[in-house]
């Protein structure tokens, strides 16, 4: 079996783990008592770079990075992200960390909150604030989601470095076709029940959207209530919640290589965080959300109460896909063969805020 590396970010260290002709190890935590909410693998250089987002209780938040797989780390002297003294604000945590394609060589974005994006021109060493998005006209009535107002996702398009998409803790979805010199929000067809106007230019609480292995211009958006795609790189949404248990959740991620094909861990209720049903199963869709198939070969079979986080769910890039997740349980779950069957890899960890896997050299 393909040589795979598994970072697990979790509410106290992060956890690497590795396959090797089959089977996993992990090592010891990295970090030792901070909070891990993003983490990047950016393979693009000639050595593989792990990219991490942690916050001490103690010195604050901070990007580090490693070029040996984990087996040493480097912070920046200076903070790798700060805001400028201008904004009137600071760092309060680094949601997400995203390398663009090889388009972009050397370009990694950060998604923060306060609800920010930052670019970075050396592989994460250093960022900049993106200020035409910082200082976009909407944002005096942008409001914090339950757990903060956060930028969370970052998507990149090989065809074009100028464009970018985000999405934040609620304000909704906004792209740059120029670079980041401007944005438009990008939210038609997705709901926000919870607002007088449930069809608002921005607004919405979005939680994770995800991009087609194959169209571009195909994506796939969790939202607080409802699971839509767009055909036009975000230009309408259309909702593809039937024949789910239910359409509430906060993870999204799409095959790595098949078309039209996706998975989503649906939750009870916003009031209710706990697996649909109380089931613990991925789902699946193949046709691009005409409709979902559940996935728990190898899952828990009873009652069970683990929450998957919006970056709690990933896929790497093997062929076929390898699919993990992990829950506020401390449990993490893999799948080598696109999700048709699964084994628990660990247990009994810290709640787990963020997985990202890749396949890496023997």
């Amino acid at each position: 079996m393909t040589d795979v590396l598994l970072t697990v970010g979790t509410r106290k260290g992060l956890f690497i783990g590795r396959r090797s002709g089959g089977a996993w190890e992990f090592g010891d935590p990295h970090f030792n008592a901070q909070a891990i909410y993003s983490i990047a693998i950016d393979k693009r250089g000639g050595v593989p770079r792990l990219l991490v987002g942690g916050d001490s209780a103690h010195w604050g938040p901070s990007v580090f990075h490693s070029d040996d797989l984990g087996a040493s780390w480097v912070e920046p002297a200076q903070p790798a992200v700060k805001f400028p003294e201008f904004t009137g604000t600071s760092l309060e945590r680094v949601w997400q960390l995203h390398p663009a394609g090889p388009e972009a060589p050397d370009v990694v974005y950060a998604g923060t909150e306060p609800a920010a994006l930052f670019r970075s021109q050396d592989r994460g060493e250093s960022f900049e604030l993106v200020r035409p998005l910082w200082e976009h006209p909407t944002r005096s009535k942008w409001v914090p989601g339950g757990g903060g107002e956060g930028l969370h996702t970052v998507l990149t398009d090989e065809r074009d470095p100028r464009s970018v998409t985000v999405a934040v803790s609620t304000a909704g979805v906004f792209r740059t076709a120029d670079g980041g010199e401007s944005w438009t929000p990008a939210n038609r067809g997705v709901s926000a029940v919870f607002l007088p106007d449930p069809d608002p230019e921005f607004g919405q609480c979005v939680h994770k959207v995800s991009r087609d292995a194959v169209d571009p211009d195909r994506l796939y958006l969790q939202n607080h209530w409802g699971v839509f795609r767009s055909d036009d790189a975000g230009g309408s949404w259309t909702d593809i919640g039937a024949g789910l248990p239910s359409d509430f959740g906060f993870a999204v991620a799409a095959h790595p290589h098949r078309a039209d094909t996706a998975y989503l861990f649906p939750i009870n209720a916003d009031a209710d965080r706990v697996p649909a049903g109380h089931r613990c199963r991925v789902f699946r869709t193949t046709d691009a959300g005409d409709s979902w198939e559940p996935l728990s070969s190898g899952l828990p079979d009873g009652a069970h109460y683990g929450t998957v986080l919006r970056d709690a769910l990933c896929t790497d890039d093997a062929d076929p896909a390898g699919v993990y997740f992990g829950n506020r349980n401390g449990e993490v779950y893999a799948s080598a063969d696109d999700g048709d069957s699964w084994q628990q890899l660990a247990s009994h960890l810290p709640d787990v805020l963020c997985v990202r896997a890749a396949t890496i050299g023997g």
